[in-house]
C-alpha cells in the first residue's frame, strides 16, 4: 500500500484525523536509516573487488524485493549465483518468470559495476541448465571476473545510487516521444520497447492494468502473498529489509491505532482493505504514460535479458527525470490472471510465442528514498 497523506480513524466516541504535517509524531517516528545502509556501503566500497562490485549488484531491483539471490565466492575470481528457494513468488509467479526477471537486472548490475571497476565480467547463465518448470537448486549464474585496463564503462552505471522504483502519484505530462526513444536507446539487443503516451491509448492501458491488479487483490492466496512479505512500519523493515515496505509517520500511527495491520490488509470488510483498493487504484489512474518489454520467445535465457531491460530502461529513464514502477499484475500466471493476460496481448497485438514481459507506468514525480536492502554479507554462503 503506497504512503497515505491523510487518514480518517472513526472510534466509538470521537473522530481523530491524522494529517500530512502529523509533526509531532514524524519526530519520534523510527528510522529506515539502517535499512537503506547497503545503498551507502555500495558508494563506499569493501576494499574488495568482487564485494565491491557484488555491492552493487545487490541493489537492482526486483519482484517484490525478495531479494533472492545467494552469493558463493569461488577461488580468486570466480563468483556463483543460486536461488533461495525460500524467497519465491508461488501464488503470483508461479513459473518463476518474475523472479528470473529480477536475477537479468542483478547480473546486468554486476557486469555495470564490474567495468566500473576494470574488470569484463564473465557471465554463464544456467551453467547446469535452466531451471524448469520452476526453479530448482541449479544455479543461476557462474562469473568469472577478468582484470582489463581499459575496458569500456557504461554512462548508466553513474544513475545506479539514483534509480528507486517511485510508487507516488505521477504528473499528469506525459512522457515525450524523444524521451521514449532516448529509453530504447539504452535496450540490449533481443528485447523490444512499446509505449503509449496518448490519453485514450494510456486509459485502454490503465484499464487493463486496474482491472488486474484487483483481480490479484481480491483473490485471498495472491493478496496473502503481498501481505506475507509486507513490512509495516520502520522498525519491522529494519529488522527484515525486504518485501513491501509500509513506512512514513502516517503508517506508523495507522499500525499502532490497529487500523493497518495484516489481519485488517487481509479482510474484504475492513477500512484497511477498502483503502488500498482506492489509493492503489488512483495511483494507476495517475499514470500519464505507459511502456512495455516484449520478447520473440519466453526462454530463461530471454526472461535474464528483459532483466536486463528493465534495469537499464530504468536507468535511462533516472538520467532523463522520470520515474517507474512495474505494474507487473496483468503479466502474472496463476488461472484467475489468465483472461488479463490475453486481453493485454490481444490489446498490444503480441502473440505467442512472443510475449509481454513487462507493463510499466512511467512520468514525472517526487523522487523517492531508495528501498531497503539486506546486507552484502548476509546474502554470501560458504563455499
Amino acid at each position: 500500500m503506497p504512503t497515505r497523506r491523510r487518514i480518517l480513524v472513526t472510534g466509538a466516541a470521537s473522530a481523530v484525523i491524522i494529517g500530512g504535517g502529523l509533526f509531532a509524531y514524524d519526530i519520534f517516528s523510527p528510522s529506515l536509516a539502517e535499512a537503506r545502509e547497503p545503498w551507502r556501503q555500495a558508494a563506499e566500497g569493501f576494499g574488495d573487488p568482487r564485494l565491491d562490485i557484488l555491492a552493487y549488484a545487490i541493489l537492482a531491483p526486483n519482484p517484490h524485493n525478495k531479494q533472492p539471490w545467494l552469493i558463493e565466492l569461488i577461488g580468486e575470481d570466480g563468483i556463483r549465483i543460486t536461488a533461495d528457494l525460500d524467497r519465491m513468488l508461488p501464488e503470483t509467479d508461479p513459473p518463476c518468470r518474475q523472479i528470473t526477471i529480477g536475477f537479468g537486472a542483478f547480473l546486468e548490475q554486476l557486469r555495470m559495476a564490474a567495468a566500473e571497476k576494470g574488470y569484463r565480467a564473465e557471465i554463464t547463465p544456467f551453467p547446469e541448465g535452466e531451471p524448469q518448470p520452476v526453479f530448482d537448486d541449479r544455479p543461476i549464474a557462474d562469473i568469472r571476473l577478468v582484470r582489463e585496463p581499459g575496458i569500456a564503462t557504461d554512462p548508466l552505471f553513474d544513475l545506479v545510487l539514483e534509480r528507486h522504483t517511485n510508487r507516488e502519484h505521477y504528473e499528469p505530462r506525459p512522457v515525450t516521444d524523444r524521451q521514449f526513444a532516448a529509453l530504447r536507446a539504452a535496450l540490449p539487443d533481443g528485447i523490444a520497447m512499446g509505449w503509449a503516451n496518448e490519453a485514450g491509448q494510456v486509459e485502454a492501458l490503465k484499464a487493463i492494468a486496474t482491472d488486474a491488479w484487483l483481480i490479484e487483490y481480491r483473490t485471498p492466496r495472491t493478496l496473502q502473498e503481498s501481505i506475507d512479505v509486507m513490512r509495516i512500519g520502520a522498525d519491522e523493515a529494519v529488522a527484515n529489509p525486504d518485501g513491501i515496505i509500509l513506512d512514513g509517520p502516517v503508517m506508523e500511527a495507522a499500525n499502532n491505532l490497529g487500523i493497518v495491520t495484516r489481519q485488517a490488509l487481509a479482510d474484504p470488510d475492513s477500512y484497511a482493505f477498502a483503502e488500498g483498493i482506492t489509493m492503489y487504484t488512483a495511483l494507476i489512474d495517475a499514470s500519464p504514460s505507459m511502456l512495455w518489454l516484449h520478447t520473440p520467445d519466453n526462454s530463461r535465457a530471454t526472461q535474464l535479458a528483459t532483466g536486463a531491460a528493465w534495469l537499464r530502461v530504468q536507468l535511462a529513464a533516472t538520467r532523463e527525470g522520470l520515474a517507474m514502477q512495474p505494474l507487473s499484475q496483468v503479466l502474472q500466471e496463476f488461472p484467475e490472471m489468465a483472461g488479463q493476460y490475453v486481453r493485454l496481448h490481444e490489446h498490444l497485438g503480441i502473440a505467442a510465442p512472443a510475449r509481454v514481459q513487462g507493463l510499466f507506468r512511467i512520468g514525472h514525480a517526487p523522487a523517492v528514498q531508495p528501498a531497503p536492502r539486506w546486507p552484502l554479507t548476509s546474502r554470501l554462503i560458504d563455499a
